[in-house]
């Protein structure tokens, strides 16, 4: 194999690279631009910045029903909201959690004294793997939290039988999966309640923000008391709680991008079409499909770069940065290998092979508004002359 000593040696197009502009993976998407700023004039004329405003119940409302549940609980982020969720659910002692996910994940557990067990993945599907789920039980386990990554559905019977089965908690990490579906379910129907991300690079978003779905009227009512310091009602507590309430303006954005949405799902998944086309031949990499017998949101182009590839995937990923496009590892290197986990389980490696495995090979490459299919041919074309061994 050649030996690479910088990106610029897998560079394809001499000095120059191949895109002016960069590509990345989650530019933001914004929707009505002149709706967005109708709603705020609206709210500095009402003057209601926070607590509990109209334009967030409005978009409490109109996201509950996009997903089908009785109850969406708006919050500031995703992370606030997974927090919350997971002290309305009343887990302590041991949690189980994928390794491969996003750190907010174990953090959300972690931060409030709960001790995150990973279990390892499907190495196909990238979620959680029933089987190592159950070999993670201890007496110390009170819930599991699996997480649809990649917004591709976790395998939510298996994980609810063994819930069942070991009377556990069960809720699920949902911020990749905004409006996808499940045996044509939407998701938000899974589990006690599941926890959605508004974060800007996902593709709908508001600003910062996130919230929790659920079908579970008490949960429901519990969580929206958590995320205002417990207030029911003026200057009368009745339960401990926080600051998680989403803003106005937050909640603004969330309403006009909802009224773009499905052309934004449109729009990726004939980005999503277009990588699976232009990747027809390269068999160092492998692209995760999406089921297109369910309602997908597509925003994610996830590939493997396989261990027989003449570029490895590091190699990979720094020449197509070189060429501006901004292709990511994701989730790498694992939270296991993340210091405070691996100060935690300085072995937890053993148990993670297809977690190490996959987060070692997976790269997220460029989406979203500003891709189409002339620049996902010559991204992939890129991809062609690197693992062509030039």
């Amino acid at each position: 194999m050649k030996q690479i000593n910088s990106s610029r040696d897998l560079a394809v197009n001499g000095a120059e690279p191949a895109f002016s502009e960069p590509l990345h993976v989650g530019r933001p998407t914004v929707g009505d631009r002149e709706l967005f700023l109708h709603y705020t004039e609206e709210i500095l004329d009402r003057q209601w910045l926070t607590n509990n405003g109209p334009l967030v119940q409005e978009l409490e409302q109109r996201i509950a029903e996009y997903h089908n549940v009785s109850h969406c609980v708006a919050m500031c982020s995703g992370t606030v909201s997974l927090e919350i969720a997971i002290r309305a659910l009343q887990l302590q002692g041991e949690v189980i959690i994928p390794s491969y996910t996003f750190v907010a994940t174990a953090h959300a557990l972690h931060w409030q004294a709960i001790m995150p067990v990973f279990a390892d993945i499907d190495p196909q599907t990238h979620n959680l793997d029933p089987d190592a789920v159950r070999r993670m039980i201890t007496p110390r386990t009170s819930g599991i939290i699996g997480v649809h990554l990649w917004g591709r559905p976790a395998p939510v019977e298996a994980l609810q039988q063994i819930a069942d089965e070991h009377n556990l908690e069960l809720m699920f990490d949902a911020a990749h999966a905004f409006g996808s579906t499940h045996d044509g379910i939407k998701i938000g129907n899974f589990g006690r309640c599941e926890v959605l991300s508004f974060h800007a690079t996902k593709f709908f978003h508001t600003l910062e923000g996130g919230a929790v779905l659920t079908n579970d009227d008490e949960l429901a009512e519990a969580i929206r008391l958590m995320r205002n310091f417990g207030f029911c009602g003026l200057d009368n507590v009745i339960h401990p709680g926080t600051n998680g309430k989403m803003n106005e303006i937050s909640a603004a954005m969330g309403l006009a991008n909802l009224q773009s949405i499905e052309n934004v799902i449109e729009h990726n998944r004939r980005v999503y079409h277009a990588y699976r086309n232009a990747l027809d031949g390269v068999t160092s990499v492998r692209l995760l499909e999406y089921d297109e017998n369910e309602k997908n949101n597509y925003q994610y182009i996830v590939l493997e770069v396989e261990d027989d590839s003449v570029v490895k995937r590091d190699e990979m990923v720094a020449a197509l940065q070189a060429e501006n496009i901004l292709a990511r590892r994701y989730f790498w290197p694992g939270c296991q290998r993340i210091k405070p986990y691996l100060d935690l389980y300085p072995d937890a490696g053993r148990f993670l092979v297809n977690s190490e495995k996959v987060s070692n090979r997976v790269m997220v490459m460029p989406t979203g508004p500003a891709m189409d299919e002339r620049k996902v041919d010559a991204v992939i074309s890129v991809i062609r002359t690197l693992t062509a061994g030039r």
